[in-house]
């Protein structure tokens, strides 16, 4: 059976004080309600409201790892463009050159696996504890 989708066509004006509304607005987004007047209208006639639960250490987690790997987003393509140039070198003096800079992007990259490492296992004993 279907159900008949009607317009909302009645407005209600609602006063309230900057307080109140920042309460309603903070149960509001941590609601899964898209718009504040859908949370109004659950919350006013009874109906279930789901709520999110975040996990902050997850989150500071994936914070942290979404930097690492713009981080070495950057030294891969820093990488790259070496390995390019190193294909285009035609006398000895650039290569020596090109491998003084490699191995520093080198110990860059593994500086910030070595970060990643401790970062993973810092996040694994918070969750076995």
């Amino acid at each position: 059976m279907e159900e008949k989708k009607s317009n909302r066509t009645r407005l209600i004006g609602l006063r309230l004080t900057p307080d109140e509304y920042k309460k309603i607005e903070k149960k509001w987004q941590k609601s899964t309600c898209r718009k504040l007047s859908e949370y109004i209208r659950h919350s006013l006639f009874e109906k279930p409201i789901v709520t999110k639960y975040r996990n902050q250490s997850a989150d500071d987690f994936m914070a942290e790892m979404a930097k690492l790997r713009k981080e070495l987003n950057h030294v891969g393509n820093n990488f790259n463009q070496a390995v390019k140039k190193l294909h285009t070198l035609q006398k000895v003096t650039e290569f020596k050159s090109w491998l003084i800079a490699y191995e520093v992007e080198k110990r860059t990259l593994f500086n910030k696996i070595d970060e990643i490492k401790k970062n993973i296992q810092k996040m694994a004993e918070i969750w076995l504890q």
